[in-house]
């Protein structure tokens, strides 16, 4: 349910709505906009409710929402959410690049994909250091000590680190080291660890899972954003589909229905949508031609020798045509790409 205020409705008019929303044991979400408030309700609705608030000063109308997602909805939410990283905006009207290995492997490769891809134009630093694999038997990460490299590295470089927690034991550790927090697609329902990475405050991704639907998605972003962390992006990395030729199948229409459906930022990671790293520019851009707020990749000095994923990696030469074709692509669309010399907090 959501409560339209009048045009001109006043902090007081607002705040009594809030009152009794909250009276009644449920949560008020507001949302104001240039000219109107929207006040979102969350929680058991009960019948009388709606009568109740239209009674209100400066109530214009009560609209039920029939979405079972409501925080990550854009009936709650009209305006467009942004994710502040150090100087950088997500979801304005810059695009963002984050690029950097699969998997921390050492310092020289760390500092070198970072020196790299910075001096290309990314604007955010990625690179794992704890892993997911689907064989217990593949490389896993360097786990604190990546972290602790990426920490260095970002301190050198300039450039603001994304990376992924995979449990709900390590959120504060990797919250130490990290500007924002990545679920990955295996823990996109990993309810408890969605919940600990929303009370840190810190900007998260959530990857979308294997073979989720988007209610599925967004319904799990409402976890995070339900513990009152509103610094939140989706990614969309592909999904499983009777396709074998490529590792997963890069849902590119996914980006508009976001866009519609939800105020979250959306970012687009073709390296993992397709498993190839000749098929990654084309997908980058088709992503940025639909609108996407950003885009993730995998880079790497020599793919060959990659610990994690070498197949789907760029080189260091692909990365740069990538962001040469990016910054015409977003310019025909209206936008630009963001600025990488911005400097941030070690």
């Amino acid at each position: 349910m959501i409560v339209v205020m009048k045009v001109g409705s006043g902090d007081k008019e607002i705040a009594g709505v809030v009152k009794r929303i909250e009276s009644a044991g449920l949560k008020a979400h507001v949302s104001q906009g240039v000219e109107r408030t929207i006040i979102g309700v969350v929680g058991q609705i009960f019948p009388e409710l709606e009568g109740m608030l239209e009674m209100l000063s400066g109530v214009d109308e009560v609209i039920r929402v029939s979405k079972p997602y409501k925080l990550s909805s854009r009936e709650f939410h009209p305006l467009d959410t942004t994710v502040k990283v150090g100087g950088i905006t997500i979801g304005g009207k810059e695009i963002v690049v984050m690029a950097g290995p699969c998997a921390v492997e050492s310092e020289q490769q760390l500092l070198e994909t970072a020196r790299a891809v910075k001096a290309a134009g990314a604007t955010i630093l990625r690179g794992g250091a704890f892993k997911p694999s689907t064989s217990p038997y593949h490389f896993r990460g360097l786990g604190e000590p990546g972290l602790e490299l990426l920490a260095q590295v970002k301190k050198e470089v300039g450039l603001p680190v994304i990376t992924e927690v995979m449990s709900s034991s390590e959120v504060e550790l990797v919250a130490r080291y990290a500007d924002i927090l990545q679920i990955g697609a295996r823990n996109m329902q990993n309810f408890n660890l969605l919940e600990e990475v929303g009370k840190t405050g810190k900007p998260v991704m959530l990857k979308r899972g294997l073979s989720a639907t988007v209610q599925e998605w967004l319904l799990a972003a409402e976890y995070v954003l339900a513990q009152g962390n509103e610094q939140l992006m989706l990614c969309e990395r592909g999904i499983r589909t009777f396709e074998t030729y490529t590792r997963n199948t890069m849902d590119i229409s996914v980006i508009p229905i976001i866009e519609k459906v939800s105020h979250l930022p959306i970012i687009a990671d073709p390296s993992h949508g397709t498993g190839k790293w000749y098929l990654v520019i084309p997908m980058a851009l088709a992503a940025v031609a639909a609108g996407a707020d950003g885009i993730m990749v995998e880079v790497h000095p020599n793919p060959d020798l990659a610990l994690k994923d070498g197949a789907q990696s760029l080189t260091f030469a692909n990365f740069h045509q990538l962001m040469s074709q990016l910054k015409s692509v977003a310019e025909a669309v209206g936008r630009r790409l963001a600025n990488p010399s911005i400097k941030v907090k070690s």
